[in-house]
């Protein structure tokens, strides 16, 4: 095949894209080392590669493009050659550009999945956090409202012993007696068994007559910090908390009496 032929066909575009066979490649590297304009005709289709990429890769960063760029300039013995249009690089040049673009299309649409991902996380983590602040100020509110029934001036305290069932057990009533107010502390009581619930009992002592004025949802003993409100009774004269069995009980299970106060 002549020069002048070979120019012409195409062939070359095609060694540039690497699509020949390796004899077809080395006969291409021994045409371009008798015959300059062949060897031209190379460097000006790998010119035209570069600029082609440059343009339509919205994606190429500049260092990328310059990697590239640099290691076709080696080849090129480091000279800029102007491209010189020719009807041949056209279809292969039009081939190019569809691969080039569609691989740009490809790496905005993995971008733009990867930001939708990172949009997402960030939506979850701000309603976690958001949670956790509202859940901190919840806490503080009921901390808020424990510490001020504890501090009142007005609220006697009625310390509740541990009895024999449980020794280390302790209670505290605290009657608010201007707004006519009870209130019991639980927090020294161990947790109660499965099933099982504290029930407050006001007392009288001659005779000996229990009235119940709370049973305790103690599932919630976080929330509440301990300190429940009970019902008010006037002319107690002793507090008691036994274990009953979930919704309490008509009368006190005495041998079950976690803690026992006078007034």
């Amino acid at each position: 095949m002549e020069k002048e032929e070979l120019i012409e066909s195409g062939t070359l575009e095609l060694f540039v894209f690497g699509l020949l066979t390796e004899e077809e490649n080395i006969a291409v590297q021994e045409m371009a080392q008798k015959h300059p304009e062949v060897q031209a005709e190379i460097l000006s289709i790998e010119q035209a590669v570069i600029n082609l990429s440059y343009s339509i890769s919205p994606k190429l960063s500049a260092e990328n493009y310059h990697k590239i760029k640099q290691i076709l300039l080696e080849r090129q013995g480091g000279e800029v050659v102007q491209i010189q249009p020719k009807k041949s690089v056209s279809p292969y040049l039009g081939w190019a550009a569809a691969v080039i673009l569609m691989f740009g299309i490809g790496i905005q649409y993995y971008k733009y999945n990867e930001v939708k991902d990172e949009a997402k996380k960030v939506v979850i983590e701000r309603n976690k956090y958001e949670q956790m602040l509202a859940d901190a100020q919840k806490q503080n509110t009921q901390t808020e409202e424990a510490l001020a029934i504890v501090r009142d001036k007005a609220d006697q305290t009625i310390t509740l012993e541990g009895q024999q069932v449980a020794p280390d057990a302790k209670a505290k009533i605290y009657l608010n007696k201007a707004d006519n107010e009870t209130y019991v502390d639980i927090a020294g009581l161990p947790t109660p068994p499965e099933g099982k619930v504290y029930q407050v009992w006001a007392l009288k002592l001659s005779p000996l007559t229990p009235t119940s004025i709370g049973v305790l949802d103690t599932d919630n003993i976080a929330d509440t910090k301990g300190i429940y409100k009970v019902d008010s009774f006037e002319g107690a004269e002793a507090f008691g908390i036994t274990l009953e069995p979930e919704g309490g009980s008509d009368s006190p299970t005495l041998e079950q009496l976690y803690t026992l106060g006078k007034v």
